[in-house]
């Protein structure tokens, strides 16, 4: 399984009026805080190595990942964490990261906010670069996938997207040599500016899944996820 970079630097405004005292990742689900329902889902799809990108309220989230590895039941996974001085966008995270690190093979990309209830070691073993799809009843919220023998032809915009689509659900399996020309330290967005010229190079491929898909980055969708938890998830995301 590929080391998992996950995105968790964001402001978290949209949801703001329902989680006023911690960042995004740390909002609370059925007594513990979100990003602790995913690293354990994402253990238990055998993911065990994990680079935190963090930046706003990044002490809250360092401390809950601290006393997570003091748990015994974690003690075979490892997480580094990055702390950037200002935000830098997702691609410049990921730019700093693998930077940072020394990165020279491929790696997955989450954001801290996404639920997926599968796809992690299926785009684990496709060929990079590539992205998980789910299909959403409505697409208008997040944009649709234009599809083709290559795999992702197009990135139709929100506006323009409605109805049954593919989506991107947010998890990647990418390589290093794609950030080609852009500095570390430098701010720049994965979607708008590496995407694109992936697309048009045809070079970014696409996996399909069948599998629960929610983004809480939003009031609506963060209570339906508590819900869903508190139901022990017995019926469908």
């Amino acid at each position: 399984m590929k080391p998992l970079i996950v995105l968790a630097g964001g402001f978290g405004t949209r949801l703001r009026e329902l989680v006023t005292d911690v960042p995004k990742p740390l909002a609370p689900v059925a007594g513990k805080p979100f990003i602790v329902h995913l690293i354990e889902h994402w253990i238990a799809h055998d993911v065990k190595e994990f680079i935190f990108l963090l930046h706003f309220e990044a002490h809250l989230i360092e401390a809950t990942l601290l006393e997570l590895l003091s748990d015994k039941r974690f003690g075979h996974i490892k997480i580094d964490v990055i702390v950037e001085t200002k935000p830098l966008g997702t691609g410049g995270a990921i730019l700093n990261a693998v930077s940072e690190l020394g990165i020279t093979d491929s790696f997955l990309v989450v954001n801290a906010d996404t639920w997926l209830g599968h796809g992690y070691r299926e785009l684990s073993a496709a060929d990079p670069c590539a992205l998980a799809a789910v299909s959403v009843p409505n697409s208008q919220r997040y944009g649709s996938l234009m599809l083709n023998e290559y795999g992702i032809s197009e990135f139709k915009e929100k506006s323009k997207s409605n109805g049954q689509a593919f989506i991107s659900s947010g998890l990647y399996h990418l390589l290093p040599g794609i950030f080609e020309g852009f500095d570390p330290g430098s701010s720049f967005s994965l979607e708008e500016e590496i995407f694109p010229n992936l697309v048009s190079k045809n070079m970014l491929g696409v996996v399909k899944l069948d599998t629960s898909f929610i983004d809480i980055g939003i009031p609506e969708d963060y209570l339906k996820f508590c819900k869903w938890i508190d139901s022990e998830k017995n019926n469908d995301l």
